[in-house]
């Protein structure tokens, strides 16, 4: 059986095959690049982050306040040597040194922000959605203020890249020089390469789609259709439609991509669904795990 963790809003962190870690509100996890440590963050308004062991199963090795409100993201430089975490809820975003053991060292970089959108209900301050380490620059996309927030790896602040005006960012992710962005207000992929730009709809289904997570694999881009309840699949290098097929239940809330498997967090309906990829397209292989409110998957 395929080792998976998958975080979420119910009463813990879920290991297929290996029983439950109760945490709580673990919505998002992320594993270090060398060592077997695996981190989570707690989504709460005092927002946590846990570090824990995962030879034997999960076992805890340390925990720190993620220095915001409702963390919902967390990733790992390379190096192994730092993690950053975004804090939706105050759009605070936080950079926190690791030790050889991947426990947490020294003292925080917090990064606060400031700054609204057009859409008065979702932009009226700013949310820090996820982290993104890239060429040894972390990118932050703040759903509220419609930029990506740039930092050096000391948390000096670069100039931020500018999107549309009720975009509403949420995952972003790097190939090469290009930059691939979902926006969750407004339901487009925009491409990013250079002074260039393009975006296309996320889904092609006629009802309100709110995108979660995006992911690029083999010459494709992958993303999670909230409210259509779809995963489309797009030509990574003209953001052209290859297919767009059901998710296998109720608000793809994000999907992780391990070989030939596709595996989807399907929130609402309390099941993380399985699929195999042919020729890069999503077929069902009619398996799926139940899990109560699953909100992230993590191929171990």
């Amino acid at each position: 059986m395929k080792c998976l963790y998958i975080g979420g809003y119910g009463p813990g962190i879920q290991t297929i095959g290996d029983g439950l870690t109760r945490l709580a509100s673990p919505s998002f996890l992320a594993a270090h690049p060398t060592l077997p440590v695996l981190y989570a963050v707690g989504e709460l308004a005092q927002g946590w982050i846990t570090a824990f062991t995962t030879e034997g199963g999960l076992a805890p090795l340390d925990e720190r306040s993620s220095d915001g409100d409702s963390p919902c993201h967390v990733a790992v430089h390379p190096s192994g040597t730092l993690l950053a975490v975004a804090n939706y809820g105050d759009g605070t975003a936080g950079l926190h040194h690791l030790g050889p053991d991947g426990a947490f060292t020294g003292e925080p970089i917090v990064l606060r922000h400031e700054g609204a959108g057009p859409v008065p209900d979702r932009q009226e301050s700013s949310h820090a959605h996820q982290c993104v380490f890239h060429d040894d620059v972390l990118h932050v996309s703040d759903l509220g203020t419609d930029e990506i927030r740039r930092y050096t790896l000391d948390g000096t602040p670069l100039e931020s890249l500018r999107l549309d005006p009720g975009t509403g960012p949420r995952h972003m992710v790097f190939t090469g020089s290009r930059l691939y962005v979902v926006g969750e207000l407004d339901g487009i992929v925009t491409l990013i390469d250079g002074e260039s730009r393009q975006g296309t709809p996320a889904s092609r289904r006629e009802v309100v789609n709110q995108p979660s997570h995006l992911a690029v694999a083999n010459g494709l881009v992958y993303v999670g259709n909230r409210g259509p309840d779809t995963i489309s699949v797009l030509r990574a290098d003209d953001l052209s439609p290859v297919a767009e097929v059901p998710s296998g239940g109720d608000w793809p809330r994000h999907f992780a991509i391990d070989g030939d498997r596709l595996y989807v967090a399907n929130q609402r309906s309390d099941s993380v669904t399985v699929f195999a990829l042919e020729d890069g397209v999503p077929e069902p292989t009619g398996q799926a795990y139940e899990v109560r409110s699953p909100s992230c998957v993590l191929p171990a």
